[in-house]
């Protein structure tokens, strides 16, 4: 957007195109529509329109994906070694300059590269990740609060012909502390993955084969193929921790936390914060506080509440068996169904009006006490136990 708009960008990055990543390879409703907003929908998509949610048993229900006003009922599976050298390669067609060098810091406007040179622009846009070296040297990520998890992504010789989630008892009613998941690909090969929060960050790798097992038992693998281009990575999401923006610094995507606490979604968020970034600096005086409110607005209250719920249920195994098995059943009924896929997947706004519109909108209403501590540290993310006990001292941070 920025180069088409008659900026001068440099687009700094450290891989050579195409490369991998670990991902679910899943594009939802919101990222569709920025994609087709902006043309740039690309080639050799496989187009999804339900998913599959698999409780511990077995049992399935199908989540609708409905149509809204700002968005279509449609979800995308492409890998990303396809799909990011597509944005890539439409970015340098508008005049962008690749620059592929690693960022080995952040000095005001100044980007230093790994080879001793530099980049220096009007502002810088941190698109790179959870482990952003943008934000941690413009002092606008806290650490020690941010709200993470880990994941682990393989392929399968296997064909999937919808995307499922699947909630997994490794041990009878003590629930795995996050969610596995089988989406389609390309070429007969299935995306298959494991995610989990930061406090188990070591199980997705170790308990992978334990759970294709559990996927071949229940039958929702056909065959038990091995394993294939097993990678992992850090999620960061909820938006704790973490100020989007601040003086000549801009953050998109997982680099600015937007990464959906409740299921993991991550490439619609980057793709509308990205195009947000843009509009910002292009039409703008002050893109930054300009983009923060659009931030706080499309984002804040879902993320704060569904960082909450990660929060309540991560160390609740028993608990989180019992509400995944009653939801499984519940979802058979089809306005609980359409609710939950509107609520999960962050619909509401932009959802038609109706009973399912309606019911998504409760645990909005009613979680919004249980999640004020995640909107505080979302519009105030300092340590608090660390003020608390050395006293207000001064702080890199800049909202």
């Amino acid at each position: 957007m920025l180069a088409r708009g008659g900026a001068h960008v440099a687009l700094v990055d450290k891989a050579t195109f195409p490369r991998d990543k670990a991902c679910g390879d899943l594009i939802g409703p919101r990222g569709v529509a920025v994609l087709d907003d902006l043309g740039l929908r690309p080639t050799g998509t496989i187009v999804c329109r339900d998913m599959i949610v698999v409780g511990p048993t077995g049992r399935t229900v199908r989540l609708p994906c409905p149509t809204g006003t700002s968005y279509p009922s449609t979800i995308l599976a492409v890998p990303r070694t396809i799909f990011d050298a597509h944005l890539r390669e439409a970015a340098l067609d508008a005049g962008a300059e690749a620059i592929d060098e690693r960022v080995a810091g952040l000095d005001g406007r100044k980007v230093r590269l790994s080879n001793g040179s530099a980049v220096e622009g009007r502002v810088v846009i941190g698109a790179d990740g959870a482990a952003s070296v943008v934000a941690r040297d413009a002092g606008l990520v806290n650490h020690r609060i941010v709200l993470r998890a880990f994941a682990v992504r393989a392929y399968l010789s296997e064909t999937v012909a919808e995307p499922h989630i699947v909630f997994w008892e490794p041990v009878p009613r003590r629930a795995f502390p996050g969610y596995g998941w089988l989406f389609p690909g390309p070429d007969g090969r299935a995306n298959v993955g494991l995610g989990a929060a930061a406090a188990a960050s070591a199980r997705p790798a170790r308990e992978l084969n334990a759970f294709l097992d559990h996927l071949w038992r229940i039958g929702v693998l056909g065959s038990r193929a091995a394993p294939e281009a097993v990678s992992g990575g850090w999620l960061k999401m909820g938006m704790i921790g973490t100020v989007a923006a601040a003086g000549s610094v801009l953050l998109a995507g997982d680099a600015a936390g937007l990464v959906n606490p409740l299921q993991g979604e991550g490439i619609s968020e980057a793709l509308a914060s990205g195009r947000a970034v843009g509009e910002a600096i292009l039409r703008e005086s002050d893109p930054a506080s300009s983009y923060k409110r659009w931030i706080a607005d499309t984002y804040g209250p879902f993320q704060s509440v569904g960082a909450a719920i990660q929060r309540l249920v991560s160390e609740r195994p028993r608990a989180v068996a019992t509400v995944s098995r009653a939801l499984v059943s519940a979802g058979r009924i089809r306005a609980v169904a359409g609710a939950w896929s509107v609520f999960w997947n962050d619909l509401l706004d932009g959802a038609v009006p109706g009973t399912a519109r309606s019911l998504a909108a409760l645990p909005l209403r009613t979680s919004r006490v249980v999640a004020r501590r995640e909107r505080r540290l979302i519009a105030c993310p300092k340590d608090e136990s660390a003020r608390r006990r050395h006293g207000p001292s001064p702080s890199r941070w800049r909202s």
